[in-house]
């Protein structure tokens, strides 16, 4: 056990909104959230134990463009691979965005590590294949907004390895969309446990509670930010970055 890893015990019971969710993940060709295209994706649901439910579900997808060196490098994924084995992205993201609508419509609700990634990639890749985009998506849970929240001081960084390790969480493939996305539900269940008394009953208000959460600390980092560069603005918004 090291000093980055939670040493308390998980005595508080799962709250009910955590003991059945969703989890989604993307991996992209890039980073700009209005441009990257979706190359492989995982949208699954878990159950108390965080274990799949049902089959385990990733799509491979063709992007069409070109994929990146340094993007190929961290999921895997090369244009050769993506061209011989992918599916159309646009038949790729019509079954997230099905897949997705179910889970909510189910009351799901549904994991995402750093959300704004993925769903306002997935947003901007609706637009760009004539599809209807997810109408104000909810309830959405992301680990990292209440991991950085709840325990503002805690050093050290807050990408996915790192807060599966602090939570004692498995996460033997990083950057394989599946192994990611069960990963952010355990972290997330996790947070559930060690914050159940805390956190609001419902994932509905804990939604909500994200939003101005997420506004905090995007204004907390601009502050900082601007102490070298006073023109840094921090791009507002949870879940969507539109």
């Amino acid at each position: 056990m090291t000093d980055q890893q939670l040493t308390f015990d998980f005595t508080p019971d799962l709250p009910v909104w955590a003991q059945n969710i969703a989890v989604f993940d993307l991996e992209t060709t890039g980073l700009d959230l209005t441009d990257a295209r979706i190359v492989t994706a995982c949208a699954v649901e878990l159950d108390a134990a965080g274990q799949i439910v049902g089959k385990d579900v990733e799509w491979l997808a063709d992007p069409v463009i070109e994929i990146p060196t340094p993007a190929s490098d961290v999921h895997g994924v090369t244009t050769e691979i993506a061209r011989r084995d992918g599916r159309p992205a646009a038949e790729v993201v019509s079954e997230l965005l099905e897949t997705l609508r179910g889970f909510f419509e189910r009351g799901l609700p549904v994991v995402a590590y750093n959300a704004p990634y993925d769903f306002t990639i997935l947003h901007f890749e609706a637009l760009r294949h004539g599809l209807t985009p997810l109408s104000d998506p909810g309830p959405i849970i992301d680990p990292l907004v209440i991991d950085k929240f709840k325990d503002k001081f805690r050093k050290g960084k807050r990408r996915l390895e790192n807060a599966a390790e602090f939570y004692n969480v498995s996460l033997d493939d990083a950057h394989n969309a599946t192994a990611d996305a069960v990963a952010a539900g355990r972290v997330a269940q996790a947070i559930a446990r060690r914050w159940a008394a805390e956190l609001p009953a419902t994932a509905a208000e804990l939604h909500d509670l994200q939003v101005g959460w997420s506004e905090y600390l995007d204004a907390d980092f601009e502050s900082f930010m601007r102490r070298n560069n006073p023109d840094f603005t921090s791009k507002r918004g949870w879940p969507l970055k539109l």
